[in-house]
């Protein structure tokens, strides 16, 4: 009976269950039909785009589309993405984040349709510029709201500040979002439940809240590059549950902040140039600390040993923050660490012996120090690196085999150093190597056989590498950037080489002496590569290497021999470098896409197509020194928008220089000299407003000085020399011209009259440069520097590069007349000054001693006179000194440079005496101008002094005459001649009649 009552309650008590469960599975609430549409609308509002959520991929996050499995008739409850309460059914969270999702989240968006959400999570799509609208703020349940890394812009909507309930806020990543006035501020006043709280990257640009740092429930806080400045606080921070805090990238100033010992401090992230001070020894309070990321600070201490304490640290970023010293020997305690990087700091001494420990680092970096010495044997026991960057320090000796144990090694850098001996074999064998810097030592010997397939970057440049290249290069299907230049390889290379190096897209092997030759087979052409650089190798005869039309940007064959080209098909090309080889014939024509062509130096013929005219991308056009002739085409001068240099110098144009230029042109360089071009200056030229460069020297330009170039602002050099220049400079209308010129050469013309005082006044490009906070640079870019030839220091020189402190002024061989300006003397920042084979007479003004940078000095072949003023001797960086031809007299001045100057700086003035002239001086020659006016009135009679007299009466002046001669000079006439009596003398006796016949 028993039995049978018990498999009773068995059965009753399955049923029970089996009755429960169907009951519940029936009354399980569907989602409502509205919600259901309002989420099918959503989707249509979208397109579906995978690269709208690439920032997912960089981050190794899964996205896919989930919206593809929202379909009509289903519960939308089971969507991917979607959750629904289980009692009401409502859509209560929303997961879009990484879904491929483009398009504009209008205001009317059927997303606001959803008023029970507590979650909302649209991360990492893109949202074309929508703004954070005011339809946000309706979500007045909603807990957590991610909008980080979806492309919005603008403001953001006051009405977001209104979510009170949120304890995750995440917005970072939108750069082009902002805050409104004090907005910022409302939103740290409102939401007060917030544990997780990021803003990163969206604009802000207020003072730092402090009151966040009062916030308990704070568990994450990203403010980084948000514009916040002020000073961060000094007192003790108190945040119990703050796990990370990312500050960088803002403005703030102080000092490290302090945490007290109660902290949870996981993540740290601080930079800022304004952070000052050193790292606190409190720092060993961050006991839960993984990772400390600071940089870009100015805390100029050596790192406290205390940070040895942080036994939990994975990840030490101490870089680009003016630490110095040494390492610490307490990071041997740092045993989890795992990345550590220490770079661009002024770290000096040998490397610390501390890696027997660190057995986790995986990567290494400690570029751009000052470490010197060996490198440690410890290094050797890091077995699981993958990444060793040392480059940018002074490390020396022999790269050791210790290494060889790094199987997982992918990443190399240890250029810049001074490592010195052969490439260690070990090298050859990584089976990971991906990344492989040795560039900028002092390596020797052959390269060997690589065996690492997995290569993708060789980078050798700047050794003394010899030798061939190695055939094991050429089997590195991987490779895509090989960087062999500068160094000594030589020997013969086949282009059918290359055939296997198909995703190839560097190739520099300049400055070696390489040959090549071409066998003309299909298997040559290298159908990525983007730039190509053979230049200064022993590459002769026709180029025939036909690697490849589509991706070739730069190509780069010059200093070589080639003298000509089967053909140049590559028509997507940039760069075309072809200067200084031995090309003949018409000159080429680059294709439409260029904007820089060189082929200067070369023996090109003939005239210049108009063809060239039709490429409208055209930058830089170098076609100097080649032997091209005929009249240049007209429309030179404005076919290309872009054009920034035009050089033909050293060719035979003839005939008149292009007198159109494109309205708000980008010309800086005009460079025509050495030719035969006639006619004016066109006047055009006036239209090109950010003209640096102007050199028309050595032609047969006919014209008067073209005063007008002075309301060029950013003209800086401008040579005229060797023309039919003539008349007189004159004067000018335009307030202040030439402002920026430092570089004038007028030589050799037919100017006449007096020297353009107004023009050299203006000249505040030669004054008052203060070099030591001067950025010295050469003139032009990284691709194309200006030049220009000057005589300077008796020599005519090229400069190839022209330093932008350079100063010269030359004015020579015209018909100048009149006296030197005083006015000279203000240009103290000249470095050259030719005022040689004029007519210039008068003195040598002694404001020439303030031309202090001075190093030469021609006034030759004028009709200068009186003494050298002593004044000269201050200039101590005078070189060259030529004062030859004029009509000096008196002792030669002693002293600094004087003593270094020979006789061929006085020849020619006869009334010179002293060193280094033979001729010695006599006593009255040697006295100065001051002393020879003593020297008169110990004379006893002066008719200087009767004849001052002459406008207060004969009489007295010829008895105070007579009284001096009698009876010797007074003692009381000595100090009234050295008072006010001594100045009238000084001056002409034409003057002083003219004064007294007034009076009379």
């Amino acid at each position: 009976m028993m039995s049978k009552l018990l498999l009773c309650f068995i059965f009753f008590l399955s049923y029970s269950q089996l009755l429960s469960s169907s009951f519940s599975n029936s009354t399980k609430p569907l989602c409502p039909h509205h919600q259901t549409l309002a989420l099918l609308q959503l989707k249509e509002s979208f397109s579906i785009n995978s690269s709208s959520s690439s920032h997912c991929d960089s981050y190794g996050v899964t996205s896919y589309p989930k919206t593809e499995s929202w379909k009509k008739g289903s519960d939308c409850c089971s969507w991917d993405g979607v959750t629904c309460d289980k009692v009401t059914g409502h859509v209560i969270g929303l997961d879009l984040s990484c879904s491929w999702l483009f398009g504009v989240i209008h205001s009317n968006s059927t997303l606001f349709l959803f008023p029970h959400l507590r979650r909302l999570n649209l991360a990492s799509n893109d949202f074309n510029f929508s703004s954070v609208s005011a339809g946000f703020g309706r979500f007045s349940t909603l807990t957590h709201l991610n909008l980080s890394y979806s492309v919005f812009y603008g403001k953001i909507a006051p009405e977001i500040f209104h979510l009170s309930n949120l304890v995750s806020l995440d917005m970072s990543g939108n750069y082009e979002a902002e805050f409104a006035s004090h907005g910022f501020n409302s939103l740290v006043q409102n939401l007060t439940k917030l544990q997780k709280f990021h803003l990163g990257g969206i604009f802000i640009s207020s003072v730092f809240p402090n009151s966040l740092l009062n916030r308990s429930s704070l568990i994450s806080l990203d403010l980084s590059q948000c514009g916040l400045y002020g000073r961060f606080p000094d007192h003790d921070i108190h945040l119990s549950k703050l796990e990370v805090l990312d500050l960088r990238n803002n403005d703030l100033s102080g000092n490290f902040p302090r945490f007290s010992e109660n902290n949870s401090l996981v993540e740290l992230y601080l930079s800022s140039k304004n952070l000052s001070g050193e790292l606190p020894t409190s720092i060993r309070n961050l006991k839960s600390l993984k990772t400390l990321y600071v940089s870009d600070c100015q805390f100029s201490a050596s790192i406290p040993t205390s940070i040895g304490n942080l036994k939990s640290l994975q990840s030490l970023y101490l870089s680009d923050c003016e630490f110095s010293g040494f390492i610490p020997a307490s990071l041997e305690n740092l045993t989890q660490i795992t990345f550590l990087h220490l770079s661009q700091n002024h770290f000096s001494g040998k490397l610390p012996n501390v890696f027997n420990n660190l057995k986790n680092l995986i990567s290494l970096d400690l570029f751009g120090n000052n470490f010197s010495g060996q490198l440690p044997p410890s290094i050797g026991n890091l077995t699981n690196l993958q990444d060793l960057a040392l480059f940018g320090n002074q490390l020396e000796g022999v790269i050791p085999s210790f290494v060889n144990g790094f199987s997982s090694l992918s990443y190399v850098d240890l250029g810049y150093n001074l490592f010195k001996g052969t490439i260690p074999s070990w090298l050859y064998t990584l089976p990971s190597l991906v990344v492989l810097f040795l560039d900028h030592n002092k390596l020797t010997g052959h390269i060997g056989e690589f065996q690492s397939d997995s290569l993708e970057l060789i980078f050798l440049k700047m050794n003394k590498l010899h030798g061939p290249i190695p055939s094991s290069i050429f089997k590195l299907v991987n490779l895509r950037y090989l960087y062999l230049s500068s160094n000594n390889f030589s020997g013969v290379l086949e282009t059918s080489k290359f055939g296997n190096l198909r995703n190839l897209t560097v190739l520099d092997l300049s400055n070696n002496m390489l040959s090549l030759t071409t066998s003309g087979n299909f298997n040559s052409i290298l159908p990525n590569i983007e730039r190509l650089d053979l230049s200064n190798n022993k590459i002769s005869g026709v180029w025939s290497w036909n690697m490849g039309n589509d991706a070739l940007r730069y190509l780069n064959l010059s200093y070589n021999s080639i003298s000509g080209f089967e053909m140049l098909p590559w028509e997507n090309l940039y760069i075309l470098d072809l200067h200084s080889n031995l090309l003949q014939g018409p000159l080429p024509i680059p294709p439409n896409s260029t904007f820089f062509f060189s082929v200067s130096h070369n023996k090109l013929s003939g005239e210049i197509s108009p063809l060239i005219c039709k490429v409208s991308s055209m930058g830089i056009l170098d076609l100097s020194n080649n032997n091209l002739s005929g009249m240049l085409p007209h429309c030179l001068g404005n076919f290309s928008k872009y054009l920034s240099v035009l050089n033909l110098r050293r060719n035979r144009f003839h005939g008149i220089i292009p007198q159109t230029f494109l309205k708000g042109n980008a010309i800086r360089n005009l460079d025509f000299n050495d030719n035969q071009l006639e006619g004016p200056v066109p006047r055009s030229l006036i239209i090109c407003r950010k003209l640096e460069v102007l050199d028309l020297g050595n032609n047969e330009i006919n014209d008067t000085f073209p005063h007008w170039l002075g309301t060029l602002l950013e003209l800086q050099v401008l040579v005229l020399r060797s023309n039919s220049f003539h008349g007189h400079i004159g004067h000018s209308k335009i307030k202040s011209p030439f402002m920026s010129l430092r570089i004038i050469d007028l030589a050799h013309n037919d100017f006449e009259g007096d020297l353009p005082e107004m023009y050299l006044r203006s000249l505040k490009a030669t004054m008052n440069v203060d070099e030591r906070n001067m950025t010295r640079k050469y003139m032009g870019n990284s691709y194309y520097q200006d030049s220009v030839m000057v005589t300077i220091k008796g020599l005519e020189i090229e400069f190839v590069k022209i330093l932008n402190t350079f100063t010269t002024i030359d004015l020579s061989s015209n018909k100048f007349q009149g006296e030197i300006p005083k006015s000279i003397g203000n240009l103290n920042s000249l470095r050259g000054l030719n005022l040689s084979h004029n007519n210039l007479a008068g003195d040598i003004p002694s404001s020439f001693g303030n031309l202090k940078l001075l190093e030469s000095l021609d006034l030759s072949s004028n009709k200068l006179i009186g003494r050298i003023p002593q004044e000269l001797t201050s200039l101590t960086f005078l070189e060259v000194l030529n004062l030859s031809q004029n009509n000096l007299i008196g002792l030669i001045p002693r002293g600094n440079q004087f003593e270094t100057f020979g006789n061929d700086s006085y020849n020619g003035n006869s009334g010179l005496c002293g060193f280094p002239l033979s001729k010695k001086c006599t006593a009255d020659e040697t006295l100065e101008p001051s002393e020879e006016m003593d020297a008169e009135f110990e004379s006893g009679f002066d008719w200087k002094i009767t004849l001052m007299g002459y406008g207060c009466g004969l009489i007295i002046g010829l008895s105070l005459g007579c009284l001096i001669f009698l009876i010797g000079k007074p003692k009381w006439l000595t100090m009234m001649v050295e008072g006010n009596i001594h100045k009238k003398i000084t001056r002409s006796k034409k003057s002083t009649c003219r004064r007294g016949a007034r009076r009379k």
